[in-house]
């Protein structure tokens, strides 16, 4: 919301110029999307809404949506749909840039997608809800307050209401906007949002900077505060936390706790009072802290995160298909600098008032078991699920081509339409899709998509039972990110559904679709020979020794079809030296190059796809190896076959699974539940995957068959079993008692610190 009424999203048509005139779309004879408000007598490949998928001897590929018998409004567009208008870029106007049109007597504003120029004709989407006329709203000016930029969001209280307002392109800190609030639907509504506010009074803590924000407990909330620019160490200072109720409908819930300590990577979320987001912070001392200020690299603190800012919608240009891209800032920044909303907004379907979830719901989720968690995730989406009568959906596929037809059905869908039931059927079949079609299109989908020779993925280079984005898609496939794009919808179709993906993804990827840090040690499990060079220059470093005399630069070497090609890491990478000066400046940014700056593209639209279904708020309850668990399931352990193909090291080398530390292993192990046995896996081997013809088959990151391996260190060494997954190996301390090695492995595997 801004000075301009509403946001739109917007997208490419050759049909009608007249602007703002709504509901009908264009009546090509493609193989794209075709909207219509009533059923036509006509069908396309691609996806039609309003329309009768026909008989069995007569269907052709695409999806198609219906709204269960409910007629068209007056206005063609169905109860429950947004409705489309064309307009036509104004002149002065190119991709990237903000132009306003009248519509119904309102101002929208809608983003111009890139490629395209003054004079072409855009079809937007306003939603249902849009109310076209401001002239009975009451307008109220708020100024745009300091550091938020134009396009960035930041929160107002307007009449008890908690408003999002979008600042303009036009606008900065200290400008006066004018905003429309959304009318309330009953006289309470006001009341019913008005959060309680609380004053509180802190001393800023010793070492903070004014600007820095800190941490602190505040009526049993782990909040983040800024310390004023006025303001320093030892000085009081005043802060008003909200303290909202339960935005699902049950009843007043105080905040008990809003910090999610995940007990992985020293890092917790908690709730900023500022923006009423979750923030990232590292659980360190203060002794630590100071550490991590000095100018060499901190492998073990380091974090960054991937930024996605949403700042509008467009057509891919020159598609058919109703493909919404996003223009997007795609970008990685210290994990503390990036917040994640708090709240799971109510679907359009959901005329109840607040948020469907806010950040007191999460927190508590977070704390629960995982089943417990999944039981309520599964809950989430079917609240988030578009009602069958509504709209729902068929896709309808041929066997033999298989991925042509559903990459042309999905990607014809709007993403508000991802959400709805969809019913599968491969054409010339007999069978009614009750579960196991679908169950059948998403193996066999996710199998082709994943496959290596399909070149969008490829074997991770650490271990053979995960996959990784291949660097170079676009070589072998010009419409390579399209394709990305459907994957990342699979993906977050298959999540909302509770459907299973057979294929395990590197770890790296899990922690991007969580916005989870990523630190120095991510980097083993992408390239471990990456990994352990730039671990000995680190050692080199810190040993007293000069690294210009490794004769580095920022630079890195790619192979692409035989040909090298130089990347650089910097602007002018390949003139810059690496030295002891600016050693740190070469660790971050070859850590960012690793995790995201190799395949950014790529993944920006995996991300893009996936939370066009998934909304990423409703995720901050999983870790990323609780991710894994829900993604692919559980997996089948036969416990004979992973003692049979089990090595043996150090002391237990001689008698093996006789070995009394082994046999208790092993018993606890046995005595583990599916959950806890898949926790260890993943906290050898890297993943939870199972090669298919079993243990005997394990791989290390050499591609050669290494088998699980459990070696011996003495409990001098280390208190805590410790793992090793590029060599699938365990080292496990010669403990005294079974209970003592339960009590250790069990924390180990649950914490993977």
């Amino acid at each position: 919301m801004g000075n301009s009424g509403s946001n739109s999203h917007s997208s490419s048509s050759s049909s009608s110029r007249s602007s703002g005139y709504p509901g009908q779309s264009s009546q090509r004879a493609t193989q794209g999307a075709q909207s219509v408000s009533q059923p036509p007598p006509r069908r396309t490949t691609g996806h039609s809404r309003g329309v009768h998928p026909g008989t069995r001897a007569n269907r052709q590929p695409g999806s198609y949506s219906t709204g269960g018998g409910r007629q068209p409004s007056a206005n063609g567009a169905r109860p429950g749909q947004n409705q489309l208008y064309d307009v036509v870029i104004p002149p002065g106007v190119s991709g990237g840039q903000t132009f306003q049109v009248e519509i119904n007597h309102a101002r929208v504003n809608v983003q111009c997608p890139p490629g395209m120029r003054a004079g072409q004709s855009l079809r937007i989407t306003l939603p249902r809800n849009h109310n076209s006329s401001n002239q009975n709203r009451q307008a109220y000016m708020v100024t745009i307050p300091a550091g938020v930029r134009p396009r960035e969001q930041f929160r107002v209280m307007v009449n008890g209401q908690e408003l999002m307002v979008t600042c303009p392109d036009n606008a900065r800190p200290g400008t006066n906007v004018r905003i429309y609030p959304p009318t309330p639907t009953n006289r309470n509504q006001g009341r019913l949002n008005r959060p309680q506010i609380q004053t509180f009074e802190v001393q800023v803590p010793a070492g903070v900077q004014p600007g820095q924000p800190f941490a602190l407990i505040a009526n049993g909330q782990r909040v983040l505060v800024t310390c004023p620019a006025t303001a320093g160490p030892g000085q009081r200072i005043r802060f008003q936390l909200p303290v909202h109720g339960s935005g699902g409908g049950k009843g007043d819930v105080s905040v008990n706790a809003v910090k999610l300590s995940y007990d992985k990577d020293g890092w917790s979320r908690c709730i900023d009072p500022g923006d009423m987001k979750f923030h990232w912070v590292l659980n360190t001392s203060s002794e630590e802290s100071k550490t991590a200020d000095t100018d060499e690299f901190d492998a073990q603190n380091y974090a960054i995160v991937r930024k996605i800012n949403f700042s509008g919608v467009g057509t891919v240009p020159g598609q058919q298909e109703n493909v919404m891209a996003h223009s997007v800032e795609f970008s990685m920044h210290m994990a503390e600098e990036v917040p994640t909303d708090a709240r799971v907004e109510r679907p359009p379907h959901d005329e109840a008032q607040g948020a469907l979830y806010d950040h007191s719901d999460l927190a508590k989720v977070h704390g629960q078991k995982f089943s417990e968690k999944l039981s309520w995730f599964r809950e989430a989406c079917l609240a988030l699920r578009t009602p069958w009568e509504e709209e729902h959906t068929f896709i309808f596929v041929r066997r033999q081509y298989l991925m042509d037809d559903s990459i042309k059905g999905i990607m014809a869908l709007d993403a508000s339409q991802l959400r709805n039931m969809f019913r599968f059927e491969f054409i010339g079949e007999p069978g009614i899709d009750a579960g196991g079609v679908a169950r059948e299109w998403f193996q066999l989908v996710a199998e082709q998509l994943f496959h290596p020779d399909f070149g969008l993925w490829q074997y991770s280079a650490v271990n053979q039972m995960c996959m990784q984005i291949n660097a170079s898609s676009g070589v072998a496939n010009g419409d390579h990110l399209r394709y990305y794009r459907f994957t990342g919808r699979v993906l977050g179709k298959a999540l909302f559904d509770g459907q299973l993906i057979p294929s395990h993804m590197i770890r790296h990827l899990y922690k991007h679709l969580l916005g989870w840090p990523l630190m120095f040690d991510d980097i083993e499990m992408i390239d471990s020979s990456v990994y352990r060079s730039l671990q000995q220059v680190l050692e080199y470093a810190k040993g007293g020794a000069d690294v210009e005399d490794l004769c580095l630069d920022f630079t890195v070497t790619e192979e692409m079809l035989g040909e090298s090609k130089v990347i650089p890491l910097v602007k002018g990478g390949e003139d810059m030296d690496v030295t002891n000066d600016n050693l740190k400046l070469f660790m971050e940014s070859r850590l960012k190059y690793q995790v995201l700056d190799r395949v950014k593209d790529q993944l920006k639209e995996l991300l893009i796809g996936f939370y066009e279904v998934v909304p990423e708020a409703l995720l901050i309850v999983f870790d990323f190896q609780e991710l894994e668990l829900v993604m692919c399931g559980l997996p089948e352990i036969k416990m004979e076959d992973w003692k049979e193909h089990t090595e043996y090291l150090g002391s237990y080398e001689s008698k093996k699974q006789n070995h009394q530390v082994c046999q208790w292993f092993w018993e606890v192990v046995d005595e583990y539940s599916e959950e806890l046995r898949a926790r260890l896996l993943q906290f050898v081997t890297g993943t939870s995957g199972v090669p298919a013809s079993g243990f005997s088959h394990l791989q290390g990151n050499d591609g050669n068959i290494r088998l699980f391996c459990i070696n011996s260190i003495s409990l001098g060494t280390s208190l805590f079993p410790r793992a090793h997954t590029c060599f699938n190996r365990i080292d496990l301390p010669l403990y005294t008692s079974k209970q003592q090695l339960k009590d250790k492995l069990t924390l180990a595997v649950q914490l993977e610190a």
